[in-house]
């Protein structure tokens, strides 16, 4: 099969769901999903993985139907082995047959709901569970005693399972196993949780095997040496492109640190973009910043960062899906690429797209003195770090956020591969969409400290590789250029706005952030309504108790008022309590001592 173009649509218009001879259950799945003809690489990858049996590796782009590639096989193969085995009255427990592996949380989610869709009329005989989640080990372990048929999760997630023995899972039965996104699990640092895993698998010829991938490089070619066995494997040249050439309209703005504030200002304030937007930020800090800087003038904005539950993460992308919100500012953490392959992007261009990664190290890396060699091992030593902090955190590539008319690069990416995940989250399934990037010119970085970002240094030499990149996919990125004469009336009020976002504000609403985000996370919600009194557990109002509390005196009842102060009564503006004129005629030297109070006295009725 020749390989796709970046021009050429997905969906093959020569073949049907209906020619792979699939169960009628998951036909009917298909159709209700809306699906009538395959993409290109599922009309490649179903056939190979049914008829021939084959394992595959597969690279194509976000959006071009990889998942449903891989989940009718794992699905269609499980529904014959439960008729074999019914049909030759074999009964058995149930076992774990596939496992789906996806380097973040967001993605299994993801996942899980296509296979749940995928599954709806043969519920009964696939059940899948997602262990990726936050969940108790103990609740964990009573939903893997079922053991269902296949189980998604993160390489760590799975790999602490089956160390800590949390339960009795047993991979021996085993069919199929998918690495989807390979090399993002790679990126995020999984490789040596796969090398352990793979110690749990039965022997390959027992063994189906799925890679699918945005790339091919030597790292993945290990992979395809620990897990396949004679792979096909499917290459569709269309460079991550999921939408037509003609649907994205792609602008960068050249700006100071500061300015970039002052355009978000305006463009968001005076309504210049219809629809929804993806705001990128660099870091989490920044993205509080900037969420502060806009609410100063009325803004509203939500924020997705790896800091936050799991839950609220992926509640807050399907309402943004919903259209509740309409301004997203995310936290890339995935921009953590290899240095090398930054360099690749420069050096390599010429090359073609079957050079592979090793060779393109060498290249980058040749003639390098030995300072720039050892920055380069500390920029790879730190980007490590961080990519342990939250590797299974990722929101450029794997969510799929619907319906996004702009994506602004408030901070632009670190690499040019990293510019093209980002904008990929709109102009998708036929629509159109804007590309925004502020970029920061070199002579302007560091000027303005408070609002400046370490990785803008780069900004230039980014762009270049970036302009260079689209120019080969046949694209444009034009230079746009706000009237600064307009802009320059607003100017002020930001400043007014921006000085009152200090470094103590970002992190105060960081923590606020997050406090907030706990209580209303989806897992803890029946939690507090089930225990109300834990909730007060966040509060920083309590009261200090040095003894029992008794609550009733907190209140003061009706019958210790005087009567003109009770209900109905009239309003009193001053009650004595204590008689002048007895204490006057007792404080004198001989006087008369005051009659003795009986129980029969009423206290209240010298009161006037």
């Amino acid at each position: 099969m020749s390989k796709n173009t970046a021009s050429e649509a997905y969906i093959d218009d020569s073949t049907t769901f209906e020619s792979f001879q699939l169960d009628s259950r998951l036909l009917q799945a298909i159709k209700s999903f809306g699906f009538h003809h395959p993409t290109l690489i599922q009309s490649t990858a179903i056939p190979l993985a049914l008829q021939q049996k084959r394992d595959i590796i597969a690279k194509a782009a976000t959006g071009s139907g990889k998942t449903l590639s891989y989940l009718v096989p794992v699905i269609e193969t499980i529904l014959d082995y439960k008729k074999t085995r019914v049909g030759n009255d074999i009964i058995e427990e149930n076992s774990t047959l596939g496992i789906i592996l996806v380097p973040t949380r967001e993605l299994a989610h993801q996942v899980a709901t296509v296979l749940e869709q995928m599954i709806l009329f043969c519920s009964n005989d696939i059940r899948y569970l997602n262990i990726s989640s936050d969940i108790s080990n103990s609740v964990l372990s009573s939903l893997l005693t079922n053991r269902p048929e296949i189980i998604i999760s993160t390489p760590g997630k799975l790999m602490n399972v089956l160390e800590t023995k949390i339960t009795s899972i047993t991979l021996e039965d085993l069919k199929f196993l998918v690495i989807d996104e390979v090399d993002l699990v790679l990126t995020f640092g999984y490789q040596e949780d796969l090398n352990k895993i793979s110690e749990y698998l039965p022997l390959k010829k027992n063994l189906q095997t799925f890679l699918m991938s945005a790339t091919l490089n030597d790292d993945i070619q290990q992979l395809k040496q620990k897990f396949c066995r004679s792979p096909a494997i499917l290459k569709f040249n269309d460079d991550e492109i999921n939408k037509d050439q003609t649907k994205l309209i792609q602008y960068y703005v050249k700006v100071s640190e500061f300015d970039k504030f002052l355009m978000c200002y305006v463009i968001f304030k005076l309504g210049l973009i219809k629809g929804k937007t993806l705001l990128f930020v660099n870091n989490i800090d920044r993205g509080y910043r900037l969420k502060l800087v806009l609410e100063q003038f009325g803004i509203k904005s939500c924020i997705l960062n790896s800091e936050l539950p799991a839950n609220s993460r992926q509640h807050i992308v399907d309402q943004f899906n919903k259209n509740i919100y309409n301004l997203l500012i995310a936290t890339d953490d995935t921009e953590y690429i290899k240095e090398e392959e930054d360099e690749d992007e420069d050096e390599g261009d010429s090359k073609g797209d079957e050079t592979n990664a090793k060779d393109k190290v060498e290249v980058g890396v040749e003639g390098k003195d030995d300072s720039t060699k050892e920055s380069e091992t500390q920029n790879k030593n730190n980007n490590k770090q961080k990519t342990r902090k939250d590797k299974e955190y990722g929101v450029s590539r794997g969510v799929d956020f619907k319906n996004v008319a702009c994506v602004l690069n408030f901070d632009l990416p670190t690499t040019a591969k990293s510019y093209i995940h980002r904008i990929g989250r709109t102009a998708r399934a036929g629509k159109s969409g804007t590309a925004i990037s502020f970029v920061v010119p070199l002579k302007e970085y560091g000027k303005h400290k408070p609002s400046m970002c370490q990785t803008t240094k780069r900004d230039e030499k980014i762009l270049s590789r970036i302009i260079k990149q689209q120019s080969k996919l046949g694209l444009e990125m034009q230079p746009y250029s706000f009237d600064t004469k307009q802009v320059e009336g607003f100017r002020y009020r930001l400043e007014d706005g921006f000085r009152a976002v200090t470094q103590v504000a970002v992190r105060e609403a960081r923590i606020k952030e997050l406090k907030q985000e706990l209580l209303t996370s989806e897992k803890l919600k029946r939690h507090f309504e089930e225990n109300p009194k834990e909730l007060q557990s966040l509060r920083h109002d309590k009261e200090l108790h040095s003894a029992r509390v008794q609550q009733h005196l907190k209140r003061v009842p009706e019958y210790l008022l005087p009567e003109a102060a009770r209900k109905g009564g009239k309003k009193v503006n001053f009650v004595p309590f204590h008689n002048p004129k007895k204490s006057r005629r007792n404080g004198k030297k001989g006087g008369k001592v005051g009659k003795r109070r009986t129980g029969k006295s009423d206290p209240l009725k010298n009161f006037k």
